[in-house]
């Protein structure tokens, strides 16, 4: 079951609250409706019941609000506007990451997209589906963790009605299973026909809450929709015809020359125009609703005389005014009684009050990283063909360099095989890692597949080691590939002779590699800290055009200390027994660092790393 306890969501900018001490509850085995007009604070009534508005109130899940609950992707699925994901990833690729992040196995992917008919469609890409293939690929990713309550914000917008159909028998199927779906609409008429339980809002606050057969039978009623200059000799005519007919009729008058007749049928309305001479511009049987009128515009700020212009907020609008006559029924007279015959009428909001003070405020919801971390990454890294593009462009230009720079012969061996010529401020290789790095934060918040409504958010402290882990994974993979692919390009071109293998290449290749993934890091970091791709590309960048020059200037000069000696002195310290062959590694390690870029990229991560857990810590909601 899910209850709503005095939601009260916090004012803004003088306005009164979205949503007002608003208590409701939804019950298991059932289909609840969320009504209300544009404006009347459904969306943000949803928000906090997921704890992403700020306020008062609590929400109960089964006796548990949502903070406690271990994992929420299987206690609650979520559909808030449309899945985000990126556009060139497959249905399947995107619900298996979806299924990392929630902990689930990834074969409840295929499962998923065979309950919502998406099964032919699973390597179809996320930018091609229809609105209705998007919808059913929604309602399978809010179904992932296999959830005992569904929220759901207007998921019938914008479908046909078949589409719709098939919507709600889902749902229902859901229901009928144990489980607890609320979903939020406008349309009175859907409310009715696809719900079990009916809330009604409006400005925020609780208007009714009812079964559907009784919302159907007192809010929406067949009446006979009367448009006449002559309304009001109308209205009269048809109350006096009714009285002596001794039929239960209500007139109401809507503003102006419209008329609602509840009890009559458009038949007995124009005979009666016709015979007392009453013209008609219209005249039709419809089904209405006596919902609330949405929440009004602000006023617009008017000059006074002793001051600049303010803007006042406009009061609460109370439903639009009708006049209604009853006709009684013969059983009970009016000299006896009241009539039989009540209006319906909307009921007009209470008004507001200030928020009180005994609703306890809504907690802080944890933010959590994907259940598993390292499988989410690698899906996310493999799942898109802008990888893959980057490698390929990184192996090529890299190759076309090496056999350009070997062909003139004015570079060193290292610098052939890394494919750096001078003009460039870093090799191929390492502007392809640190480019990978970026898009591997970037993406995150421009295609935020992780999102708090389903649990999840990118910046933790175990999806960033995982980012760190497989960035670094694939920046080796990267450098080793692009060092192979130049040494056996220019053998084919030049001859095995022409390009011997250096005799330092243990120091080359540490260098090599550690230059590869300290831009991958940089550019991950980066994009990390300030949520675009580009950021991370301008840091990676950075680092040989400011930082590298400014190291070598604050180096300049003679060196009076050696690191010789490095790796016993460190045995020593730390007690260790490792092979010695690991004290020539780390002994070329050690002159990297010494170098310039090598030492600006240590301080360049470094800073970055810093950054990034102090912004971390100043906003612990992003975490």
């Amino acid at each position: 079951m899910l209850q709503a306890i005095g939601l009260t969501s916090t004012p803004r900018r003088d306005r009164p609250p979205a949503v007002d001490d608003l208590t409701f509850e939804a019950r298991p085995g059932s289909v609840t409706a969320l009504l209300g007009a544009a404006g009347s604070g459904k969306t943000t009534a949803l928000r906090m019941m997921l704890q992403l508005e700020p306020g008062r109130g609590v929400t109960y899940f089964r006796g548990r609000p949502l903070h406690r609950v271990a994992h929420p992707a299987r206690e609650v699925g979520v559909l808030l506007g449309d899945v985000p994901g990126h556009p060139a990833r497959t249905c399947r690729g995107q619900l298996r990451m979806l299924c990392a992040a929630a902990g689930v196995p990834a074969s409840r992917a295929d499962d998923m997209l065979d309950i919502v008919g998406l099964a032919a469609l699973r390597d179809q890409r996320l930018g091609t589906l229809s609105l209705g293939m998007e919808r059913r690929f929604a309602l399978a990713a809010a179904l992932l963790g296999d959830p005992h309550t569904l929220l759901l914000d207007a998921p019938a917008a914008g479908l046909s009605p078949r589409e719709t159909s098939w919507l709600f028998s889902l749902l229902r199927a859901h229901a009928a299973h144990g489980g607890t779906v609320l979903y939020t609409t406008r349309d009175p008429k859907e409310a009715a026909r696809t719900a079990d339980h009916v809330v009604t809002v409006s400005q925020g606050r609780l208007v009714a809450d009812q079964e559907a057969t009784a919302f159907a039978r007192t809010r929406l009623r067949p009446r006979v929709a009367v448009r006449t200059p002559h309304a009001a000799r109308l209205a009269a005519v048809v109350t006096r015809e009714a009285r002596a007919a001794q039929r239960s009729v209500e007139v109401v008058t809507e503003g102006g020359n419209r008329l609602s007749v509840y009890g009559s049928d458009c038949a007995r309305i124009g005979e009666a125009a016709f015979r007392h001479g009453v013209l008609l511009h219209q005249l039709a049987d419809e089904t209405g609703d006596t919902a609330p009128d949405p929440l009004p515009a602000p006023a617009p700020a008017q000059p006074t005389a002793t001051g600049p212009a303010t803007t006042v907020p406009a009061p609460a609008q109370s439903p639009r005014p009708r006049t209604a006559t009853t006709v009684p029924t013969p059983a009970q007279p009016t000299a006896t009684g009241p009539a039989t015959t009540v209006p319906a009428l909307a009921e007009s909001p209470r008004p507001r009050t200030a928020p009180s003070s005994s609703a306890p405020p809504l907690p802080r919801r944890p933010q959590r990283a994907p259940l598993r971390p390292f499988r989410y990454e690698v899906r996310r890294l493999v799942g898109v063909p802008a990888t893959y593009l980057v490698a390929a462009a990184t192996l090529v230009t890299s190759a076309v360099l090496a056999a350009l720079l070997g062909r003139s012969g004015a570079q060193s061996l290292p610098a052939v095989l890394a494919a750096w010529p001078g003009v460039l401020p870093l090799p191929p290789a390492a502007l392809g890692a640190g480019l990978l790095g970026a898009l591997s934060f970037g993406e995150e918040f421009r295609h935020p597949v992780l999102a708090p409504g389903r649990g999840t958010v990118p910046r933790r402290l175990g999806l960033i080691l995982a980012k760190l882990t497989v960035t670094a994974a694939t920046a080796l993979l990267l450098a080793v590939a692009v060092a192979l692919t130049d040494l056996g390009a220019l053998r084919l071109l030049y001859g095995a002779g022409a390009v011997p293998v250096p005799g330092n290449w243990p120091a080359l290749g540490a260098g090599w590699l550690g230059l590869a993934v300290g831009c991958a890091w940089a550019g991950l970091l980066a994009a990390g800290i300030f949520r675009a791709t580009a950021a991370g590309i301008a840091a990676v960048l950075a680092v040989p055009v400011v930082v590298a020059p400014l190291v070598q200037k604050a180096l300049a000069g003679p060196s009076v200390r050696s690191v010789a000696g490095f790796p016993a002195r460190l045995r020593e310290l730390t007690w260790a027994q490792w092979p010695y062959e690991t004290d020539r590694w780390l002994l070329a390690a050690a002159r990297v660092a010494a170098q310039p870029v090598g030492t600006a990229l240590l301080l360049s991560v470094a800073a970055l790393v810093c950054a990034y857990l102090f912004t971390g810590l100043r906003r612990r909601a992003r975490w």
